[in-house]
């Protein structure tokens, strides 16, 4: 089992370093190769997705992503900026399902921003479409306006475009996932203003018939996204585009403590996933050592159950996680009064201490 280990740039090796000490524990026979990414990947080669590392991560059974983007590359050129790495692979590799798991667990409670007694207990997946919607439909770009108020003047554009097979694959991920949960089901669109998500919501409706054991619903993207930090629990599995995705998954991610706990999976049609934390690069504090390796290690989980069958080894993990948790071990963002403050490095030996137990 090949896997593809990409730790990127800011915190991205920190993180890195703890998660692929925890693979290491196994005792599988993994071979993980390591390539540049990002910033690093430009630095040492002119373009943020090299063709070495492209062509690694087509061979791999799986990839392990760190995170990517540095404020000192913001005045490059948008193709050659830091995060166009993370949009190659997805559409270089077709990972067009992300699956982000936002789950509360019971030790965290006190560092959600909600009142327990609204968050306690929560469990849900969102499942986001991840290859098409507006961040890449064509054309694009900046133009002079060919009509209205400001006809003549500079205007930038985007194209907001899905195709119906792209909808009826990521619909059928989401009503797959909801049968092997609690059978509920919420399509988030905006069908009351964009006619691609009025086309969204017929096809995901049409889909449905083919799985009548689950509940499904309907709700536009301003109402779920009050939704989640009125009433939470009330969701189970949620489908819906990129863009949509992208906000409302990091919205739940705050409801669980911490960004930095929050994994992510990306998977095309052979389950050939890319695996990430859900967080970003965070140059600010890289090289610090305070770094939540969590989200990672978790995420290495992920890649265990869904890409490398290896379900036993991804509760191993999870369970060492819960058991650290329970020790009191925190990093500076979940760190509560009456709990141990630990460095990266430090929650990395905790786990692969509670591993090894």
């Amino acid at each position: 089992m090949k896997i593809a280990i990409l730790p990127g740039d800011g915190i991205g090796p920190e993180i890195m370093e703890q998660a692929v000490r925890v693979l290491n524990c196994l005792d599988e026979p993994f071979e993980m190769e390591t390539a540049l990414v990002g910033g690093a990947g430009y630095e040492a080669h002119g373009h943020p997705l090299p063709d070495a590392t492209l062509a690694l991560a087509k061979a791999a059974d799986a990839i392990l992503f760190g995170a990517v983007g540095d404020w000192k590359y913001d005045k490059l050129e948008r193709s050659l900026r830091p995060e166009q790495a993370l949009l190659g692979l997805r559409k270089q590799l077709g990972l067009f399902a992300n699956l982000r798991p936002a789950i509360l667990y019971p030790e965290l409670v006190g560092a959600s921003s909600l009142k327990p007694e609204i968050v306690s207990g929560l469990d849900i997946l969102i499942v986001r479409e991840l290859t098409g919607d507006i961040y890449f439909g064509q054309p694009r770009g900046v133009r002079s306006a060919p009509d209205g108020q400001f006809k003549g003047q500079r205007e930038g554009f985007d194209t907001m475009r899905y195709a119906e097979g792209e909808i009826r694959r990521i619909a059928h991920v989401g009503f797959q996932a909801a049968q092997k949960r609690s059978k509920r089901l919420t399509s988030v669109d905006k069908a009351n203003v964009l006619e691609t998500f009025q086309f969204w919501r017929d096809i995901v409706t049409e889909v449905h018939k083919e799985y009548q054991d689950v509940a499904l619903d309907h709700m536009y993207v301003d109402n779920a996204a009050m939704q989640l930090v009125r009433a939470p629990k009330n969701f189970d599995v949620i489908v819906t585009g990129n863009m949509f995705g992208d906000i409302l998954s990091d919205e739940a991610a705050m409801l669980t403590g911490s960004i930095g706990m929050l994994p992510s999976a990306s998977l095309n049609e052979r389950n050939q996933g890319m695996y990430e934390p859900s967080h970003g690069s965070a140059p600010d504090i890289a090289g610090k050592d305070i770094a939540n390796p969590l989200a990672t290690i978790l995420s290495a989980a992920m890649m265990l159950r869904y890409s490398l069958n290896k379900p036993k080894q991804a509760d191993r993990i999870e369970t060492a996680v819960k058991k650290v948790l329970t020790q009191g071990f925190r990093t500076v963002d979940i760190h509560e009064a009456g709990t141990t403050r630990v460095g990266t490095r430090e929650m990395g030996d905790a786990v692969v201490k509670a591993l090894a137990a």
